[in-house]
């Protein structure tokens, strides 16, 4: 089932605030909104720009350094 925008933006905010705090969430909120960032693109020239090789190398020590513990987190 689909969260609802107001669900959807709970769970983010908890989310930023839980990781970053609430300063450094509106911050963040703040220039997203300011400079119309666009996270598909951004995306998409991110990967662009790395090697697969890179990019399953990266992948293999994110998953190192954060081990799989059961369910996921829930907000």
């Amino acid at each position: 089932m689909a969260a609802s925008t107001v669900e959807l933006l709970n769970k983010g905010m908890k989310c930023l605030t839980d990781h970053m705090g609430v300063v450094e969430a509106e911050r963040f909120i703040s220039v997203i909104i300011r400079e119309r960032f666009d996270y598909t693109k951004w995306q998409r020239e991110y990967f662009d720009a790395k090697k697969p090789e890179e990019i399953s190398r990266e992948a293999a020590e994110f998953e190192k350094s954060h081990p799989y513990a059961g369910d996921a987190v829930r907000f």
